[in-house]
């Protein structure tokens, strides 16, 4: 069974599900893997295949000549639009940084998608997630600045660092744990009612954009800035900037840890191999015993939880504060990198690299030429429009000889 099976995007379709912990109802009732019925045991490539990678190649090239007709149709000079779409962002360093700093909330969010994929579950609350998140660890830090600020008299240089730094991991966790929080409760639905965890997770999106809308432009507003935001956080959680005079900081070297350690949990642990197992055939899992229920809440969890941390990052090492509606976008570019990647976390790296680099490409290319932002939209849009295709993913294959 390959891992690049059918349905929208290589989304697996599945069955209504049993109760809570996945062990109710007849055996008949489970998610089966409808490309692979019965009990036979999954596989789990670990790397795409060359015809996958074909294909997902292909869906660049056709976006990036969308990028080329558009600039020729709509600009007046499109050799100079093109010169700032596709160089601009990488012509010195401030340009770098800043699109290299555009990748780490994408990928953050990618990280969330590939760990709710592996369990064949649907998280589309990324954008309210990422939101939510940012907006209670901005909370978080403003709460523990008092505490985590200046030492105490006395207190040795090396402790107080120590506290400052545990400050800042506790305002990103309480950030993440509330992001989680609203995508487990998806998660529980779906185990517990097999509700559809795709319009659930929208829905309580949806939800969490307005409510944190109103908190930031209501009680938690700072009354001293023109912008529509929350107050700053303190100095002590701002990220050190590590390619200035960018915004791009320290959080790059957490996006680039935090690949690793979803990549090893996915495919050395056991809850990794639960979670993948659960993914690729329900059925198969539930009769070795795992607690496929369980595993849908827990990948949920921490879907929610990694676009909690793009919210939360976002806020320390770029904005310093949650603003109103910052994060739109967001979480479905984090989503479509995911699908670029194909669900792989090592392969979501380049991925959130080439969405970063179209949106600052398009800001340059709006900034010194006649074209508008939108183009980066229409390029986007394409590209994930493409990528939940099965077309061209498997016109390689189908061209290949048997």
């Amino acid at each position: 069974m390959s891992g690049d099976s059918g349905g929208l995007g290589g989304w697996r379709t599945r069955q209504p599900s049993p109760g809570l912990g996945g062990q109710r109802g007849p055996p008949g009732t489970a998610r089966a893997n409808t490309t692979a019925p019965g009990l036979r045991s999954p596989e789990f490539p670990r790397y795409p295949s060359l015809y996958t990678a074909a294909g997902m190649a292909l869906i660049l090239v056709i976006s990036l000549a969308l990028v080329v007709a558009l600039a020729f149709l709509f600009s007046k000079s499109p050799g100079r639009t093109l010169w700032f779409f596709f160089l601009g962002p990488l012509q010195n360093r401030y340009q770098s940084g800043n699109m290299l700093n555009g990748a780490v909330p994408l990928i953050f969010g990618g990280l969330g998608v590939c760990i709710a994929m592996k369990a064949n579950s649907f998280n589309l609350g990324g954008e309210g997630q990422i939101y939510a998140g940012a907006f209670v660890s901005t909370l978080a830090a403003v709460a523990l600045g008092d505490w985590a600020g200046p030492a105490l008299p006395g207190m040795p240089a090396a402790l107080s660092a120590i506290l400052g730094w545990f400050a800042v991991a506790a305002a990103l966790l309480a950030g993440a744990v509330f992001a989680g929080a609203a995508a487990w409760v998806s998660g529980f639905c779906r185990a517990k009612w097999n509700t559809s965890e795709l319009i659930t997770s929208f829905l309580v999106s949806g939800s969490l954009v307005l409510i944190v809308n109103y908190l930031v432009t209501g009680p938690f507003m700072d009354r001293e800035t023109n912008l529509l935001s929350t107050e700053k956080i303190p100095e002590l959680f701002r990220l050190p900037l590590i390619l200035p005079p960018s915004n791009l900081s320290a959080a790059l070297y957490a996006a680039l840890g935090a690949v690793v350690l979803v990549s090893l949990f996915l495919s050395r642990t056991r809850t990794g191999y639960e979670i993948r197992m659960t993914g690729s055939n329900e059925l198969f899992a539930r009769y070795g015993g795992i607690e496929t229920g369980r595993i849908t809440m827990l990948a949920m969890f921490l879907s929610g939880a990694f676009y909690g941390l793009a919210g939360g990052i976002s806020v320390y090492g770029t904005y310093y504060a949650t603003i109103k509606e910052f994060s739109s976008g967001l979480g479905w570019n984090g989503l479509a990198a995911a699908l670029i990647a194909r669900f792989r976390p090592a392969l979501v790296i380049p991925a959130a690299v080439f969405f970063a680099w179209i949106s600052a490409g398009a800001r340059m290319a709006m900034q010194f030429s006649d074209v508008t932002l939108e183009l980066a939209s229409i390029v986007q849009g394409l590209i994930l429009l493409l990528a939940t295709s099965q077309v061209l993913l498997d016109l390689f294959k189908r061209s290949s000889p048997r």
